[in-house]
């Protein structure tokens, strides 16, 4: 093992606060978090580096431990001792002044939004595929990277791996349905539950999906940043579903069952004769299921729109011009009273 002090690059005399900023100084350096995006041939050569400023600090750290090895290295041969500490002089010259003796803090940034328009699922066989979150979107800093050494002085690097954060856009009606989905994440192809009524900014937590672990440890876990896709016709309110149902002008007058789509399938539906555009019709238990049962499911609100043919129809023209002649001010005259 090297001169624990000529590894933090500190002198014999230091106090403990000393080495233990040396030692933070040099792991915030050679972590493996901050090495992530280094050749692997570096990674490797830091990750010793690593275990090695460890354990002189685990050395060091302990009283006992340093008295015991400070009469051993003084009864040694001088000269090796003396050019040990003159290297440590150099290294600590050079590295300015001292890191405080302060916990690591993340950096954090606000997560992004991102929107798509929707789509139906035509073939839940080809899998999503999850892209890993920016910098800008997820929070950033170290993990919890060290523990305790049994012996002092020896030090195996075991560190859990990192987690990994992604975004997962999602069709409109799987979010609300719920139900298995095939994923696409990080060169892996996996099968996760979708929750029956997901909403945008949910995480699903995927244990033991993330980074590999060193020394044995376990790997980090994924989550999954989900983000609901707009659909063309529904909308959703909490539990409840929002519909626009296009009605033809004999329908509105007349009345008659429709058929309505809703998260389930079709259903038929009684337009009271007389209707007008903005009639809002309500098909119960027909919105989204929550996952606790006790809340009960959503309802389904179908608001009625009068849709005339988009080609002009003659005898549709003829009978509104003999039939409301005089009518049409009597429907705008409560907009003229103070």
């Amino acid at each position: 093992m090297r001169d624990p002090y000529e590894t933090l690059g500190v002198e014999p005399h230091v106090s403990l606060a000393e080495i233990k900023a040396a030692y933070r100084r040099l792991a915030r350096k050679l972590h493996p978090d901050a090495l992530s995006g280094a050749e692997a041939p570096d990674r490797r050569r830091a990750e010793t580096q690593f275990q090695e400023v460890t354990a002189a600090y685990n050395l060091l750290k302990d009283t006992d431990a340093r008295r015991r090895y400070d009469a051993i290295r003084h009864a040694a041969a001088k000269p090796k001792f003396e050019k040990a500490a003159a290297y440590g002089a150099r290294f600590r010259s050079k590295s300015g002044p001292k890191a405080e003796d302060a916990p690591f803090k993340p950096a954090s940034k606000k997560a992004g939004n991102a929107e798509k328009p929707g789509f139906e699922p035509s073939d839940l066989k080809e899998p999503l595929k999850a892209r890993p979150l920016s910098e800008e979107e997820q929070e950033g800093g170290f993990s919890e990277f060290y523990e305790g050494l049994r012996d002092a002085g020896r030090r195996v690097f075991r560190g859990r791996g990192r987690d990994a954060a992604y975004a997962l856009e999602i069709p409109f009606l799987e979010a609300a349905r719920g139900g298995m989905r095939r994923v696409a994440l990080g060169g892996k192809t996996l099968d996760i539950r979708i929750p029956a009524g997901l909403e945008t900014g949910r995480q699903i937590r995927l244990r033991g999906q993330g980074e590999a672990g060193s020394g044995g440890a376990p790997a980090g876990d994924a989550f999954l940043e989900m983000r609901v896709q707009p659909h063309p016709w529904f909308r959703r309110e909490g539990y409840d579903i929002h519909l626009t149902l296009p009605v033809t002008l004999a329908e509105a007058v007349i009345g008659g069952k429709v058929d309505v789509p809703t998260l389930s399938g079709a259903v038929s539906l009684t337009i009271p004769a007389g209707s007008n555009s903005g009639t809002q019709l309500r098909l119960r238990g027909k919105g989204i299921a929550p996952e606790n049962p006790k809340d009960g499911p959503g309802d389904q609100y179908v608001t009625l729109s009068i849709t005339l043919p988009e080609k002009p129809d003659r005898a549709l023209r003829d009978f509104a011009a003999g039939w409301a002649q005089g009518l049409a001010s009597s429907v705008r005259q409560h907009l003229f009273k103070d």
